[in-house]
């Protein structure tokens, strides 16, 4: 901040935001708390300027749309550049990064996170009437690699071509260490497995553990997977993500139809206390895919109501997972999916 004093502002870059020139960008600053006040602004008043979401957090999926769709709203009112009050609902002065879009013909401007402490400061500053002067200066580059899904089966010894598939995904962010999004997750789903076969434990269908590589960046590992096995959908028995932390279990979150979500809420009678069960369209996030094809599934269901105060930022290391509640996780997981992987019957999907 330049104006009305000089502060250093903490920013983190939005995934596939373009980079500000080398001299970086030096601009009025305007603060609003939804699109909806963004577009009862004159493009005058936003043309050449910096905008600022401070949006309220009332929950992830609610308020991840301002930093997906922030720049490209900002931009075709005519700002330089986009800052979103980081997604999250507690902070320490944190700055949280995460995925966000471009529309198609619309200019791409800089976007970033800033911390919501930073945010409350600007927005005080702005309803003063007090003219804020910014100065962004951000570097990015975007490149492209192979990266691979990785793939683990446990043979089932009665139907080995049906799969139930535990996952998590592989990837991060370069911030943290990514050790709840998703190493608690992709551990527990290697584990699977892993520990079933060292147990001499064989189910009557293979469990297929995939570890999904770039779902940050969009869910490219599980889409390409899906168009790769396309014709062998008929053949998933039941699809289990964990992607939201692995903090204590308490059952599962399951989509499916209504005689689906009957057989797997009899299944969790089975683990008391971690019985719980509730009903999503779309748990998970890389088995949303499968789940559109009409693929019964689950995501786990954890006591992570303080996921989203480390997600994506740098406080994303190991020290926040508890090794009990990732070993009650892991225990879980495997129980679970083995008795669903050795049913009489096929998980129904009508």
């Amino acid at each position: 901040m330049i104006r009305p004093r000089l502060k250093n502002i903490a920013v983190i870059g939005l995934g596939s935001s373009v980079p500000t020139p080398k001299e970086g960008i030096e601009a009025e600053l305007i603060v609003v708390r939804s699109f909806h006040d963004l577009d009862q602004l004159h493009n005058d008043d936003v043309k050449g300027k910096i905008v600022l979401f401070d949006q309220d957090y009332t929950n992830y999926g609610e308020t991840v749309i301002y930093r997906v769709e922030g720049a490209s709203k900002a931009a075709r009112k005519g700002a330089v550049a986009t800052l979103i009050r980081s997604i999250t609902p507690f902070s320490l002065y944190t700055t949280h990064t995460g995925s966000q879009n471009y529309e198609e013909g619309v200019v791409k401007i800089p976007v970033g996170a800033i911390t919501i402490e930073d945010t409350l400061l600007l927005r005080r500053l702005f309803d003063r009437g007090e003219k804020i002067i910014l100065k962004i200066i951000m570097q990015s580059s975007y490149d492209t690699k192979i990266s691979r899904n990785t793939i683990i089966d446990l043979k089932g010894v009665l139907y080995p071509e049906k799969y139930v598939i535990v996952s998590g995904h592989i990837d991060s962010w370069d911030v943290g260490e990514g050790a709840i999004d998703d190493g608690g997750g992709m551990f527990i789903s290697w584990l699977v497995p892993v520990a079933l076969k060292n147990l001499k434990v064989k189910s009557k269908r293979t469990l297929r553990s995939i570890l999904w590589t770039a779902e940050e960046p969009g869910l490219i590992g599980a889409a390409a997977y899906l168009e790769r096995h396309i014709q062998e959908l008929d053949n998933i028995t039941f699809i289990m993500e964990s992607d939201e932390g692995t903090f204590n279990p308490r059952g599962l979150d399951v989509a499916g139809s209504k005689r689906a979500r009957c057989i797997i809420a009899e299944v969790l009678k089975l683990f008391p206390p971690m019985d719980n069960m509730t009903e999503s369209d779309a748990p998970g996030s890389d088995i949303t895919l499968f789940i559109k094809k009409g693929i019964p599934g689950a995501s786990l269901l954890n006591d992570n109501d303080k996921y989203f105060w480390y997600h994506h930022s740098q406080a994303d290391t190991l020290n926040v997972q508890k090794k009990k509640d990732v070993i009650k996780c892991a225990a879980f997981w495997a129980a679970v999916s083995y008795v669903i992987s050795d049913l009489s019957e096929d998980i129904p999907r009508d």
